[in-house]
């Protein structure tokens, strides 16, 4: 078999296209390279899905921290830290079990348990809370004498906040939170390990690795594969965000614009 055709066969697998049966025996490089690559599409699902919809989450979450109401600010408070306090995997493992408890009660919370979509909320409320500690240290450092500009010239309330702190808020963010949107496309791995099951052997990345780790007893091929394709997601990523630092900061002098720098986390 060509390495055109397994990748026709194997190349849209995940999704449920092409060969449903994986490949048991005399594994090519060709086909770890395509499988693990298939499994990718679904870690950037839940990235992207997670980073879109936590986006706002997050800074509704900073706003009501940085809130006088003090329901608002309090539970925002204790939103940020449940998520930031404990292990993403025991966040899975938890999540998974309360959405099988729903799925006993009614049938429409079954595709909770699913990977798809089950997963995709772990990681959106996860990523948010982290974003939104972030987004609350860059609110804080908003300078008072643009408020007081903004004030002076009459431009207060939604107005206010829509020209001048939330733009500001963004600028002196967004490094950091790169940082962050790095590391969860690094977590969706942890999927894997979840509860959430992949529905017919339609796995990520880490699925197909391990699936060839297993069957070959040699892990030093696919799990540096998939190292590669992180990699590439990574520069991917910092790419597409810089090219936003870069439209945020555009009316800056280029030596007050802040660099972007990779500071990976260590613990989640």
């Amino acid at each position: 078999m060509s390495c055109l055709q397994t990748i026709a066969d194997y190349g849209l697998r995940s999704l449920g296209f092409g060969e449903r049966l994986l490949p048991s025996s005399d594994f090519t490089l060709c086909q770890q390279f395509t499988l693990i690559g298939s499994g990718m599409i679904w870690n950037i699902y839940f990235g992207v899905v997670a980073l879109a919809l936590g986006f706002f989450l997050s800074t509704a979450l900073a706003l009501g921290k940085a809130s006088d109401h003090l329901i608002a600010r309090k539970a925002s408070e204790w939103f940020i830290f449940l998520f930031r306090g404990s292990p993403l995997f025991i966040q899975f493992f938890f999540a998974y079990f309360a959405f099988l408890a729903l799925k006993s009660s009614h049938p429409a919370f079954d595709p909770l348990t699913s990977a798809w979509l089950g997963a995709a909320i772990v990681l959106f409320l996860n990523t948010s809370a982290y974003a939104g500690e972030i987004f609350h240290g860059a609110l804080q450092s908003v300078p008072k004498g643009d408020i007081e500009a903004a004030e002076a010239y009459g431009i207060t309330g939604w107005k206010r906040f829509r020209r001048i702190t939330f733009p500001t808020m963004l600028r002196l963010a967004w490094p950091a939170y790169t940082n962050e949107a790095i590391f969860l496309f690094h977590a969706t791995t942890l999927v894997f390990f979840s509860g959430f099951p992949a529905w017919q052997q339609r796995g990520d990345a880490l699925y197909y690795a391990n699936y060839f780790a297993d069957k070959t007893f040699n892990p030093f091929v696919p799990y540096p594969i998939l190292a590669f394709y992180f990699i590439l997601l990574t520069l991917t990523v910092i790419t597409i965000f810089g090219l936003i630092n870069r439209r945020l900061t555009r009316h800056l002098p280029q030596e007050a614009r802040p660099r972007m720098r990779l500071r990976p986390m260590l613990v989640r």
